[in-house]
């Protein structure tokens, strides 16, 4: 399984005098589904950061979609978040655009012209979804739960390597991110890497993977695949 994201002592944060998390290693690879716990202000935030290079690689080593952090410059950072997507907790959809213009926003922003091409691109990620219905709503006509779809089906338009999910279902209710989170998993078996920021620590017991923990100024990895993990303690 070759690796898509790979981390080696790696040191995160805005100053190399002050770092917010040291000594980092880990990796993940293809088609796998890995959770990241922690508490507030622990460093989730920074290492995803860091891994679509919005503030560089402090010391270490890490390679992110091939891309070597280390010598990534700035012209190569947009071939990077083509192949790394992100999906928010606040979804972060346009509000004055419908689900189909959304989606076109982004397909043209990175390239796309052919409207045939643009069309059926956005047929298949929705498909892949559940929205096609949906196609022509407007957000606010959507639920949480389906706005996170569409957020989602925007990740998926450019075939990423990786998607980054930043407490995805912060806002959702326990149905809604059980949801969520079958759909994340599903995406991983198409190989698909997927690394998963959540305090959702019901679903990480019904949907099992990896697990690592932003705790102490580092990252350590808590949980394998099956086995079983005390959150409440590990949350103290």
């Amino acid at each position: 399984m070759a690796n898509k994201i790979y981390f080696n002592q790696a040191n995160i944060g805005y100053s190399a005098e002050s770092p917010i998390l040291t000594d980092v290693s880990f990796s993940i690879g293809e088609g796998e589904v890995v959770y990241l716990i922690g508490k507030t202000a622990a460093g989730k935030s920074s290492l995803l950061k860091t891994m679509y290079a919005e503030i560089p690689l402090l010391d270490g080593e890490a390679v992110v979609a091939e891309y070597d952090l280390n010598n990534l410059r700035s012209k190569k950072i947009p071939y990077l978040r083509r192949k790394v997507s992100v999906v928010f907790q606040d979804f972060q959809l346009l509000s004055d655009r419908n689900v189909h213009d959304n989606l076109v926003f982004v397909l043209k922003a990175t390239g796309w012209t052919k409207s045939a091409q643009i069309k059926a691109r956005i047929l298949e990620v929705l498909t892949q979804v559940g929205l096609v219905e949906k196609e022509y709503e407007m957000p606010h006509q959507l639920s949480g739960g389906e706005q996170q779809r569409v957020a989602i089906a925007r990740a998926l338009l450019n075939d990423p390597e990786i998607i980054l999910a930043d407490e995805p279902t912060g806002n959702l209710d326990p149905e809604t991110s059980d949801e969520i989170f079958q759909l994340f998993h599903s995406i991983a078996k198409m190989g698909c890497a997927i690394f998963l920021v959540t305090h959702n620590t019901q679903m990480i017991s019904r949907y099992p993977a990896r697990t690592l923990q932003c705790v102490d100024g580092t990252v350590k990895e808590v949980m394998s695949n099956d086995a079983p993990i005390d959150f409440e303690l590990l949350m103290q």
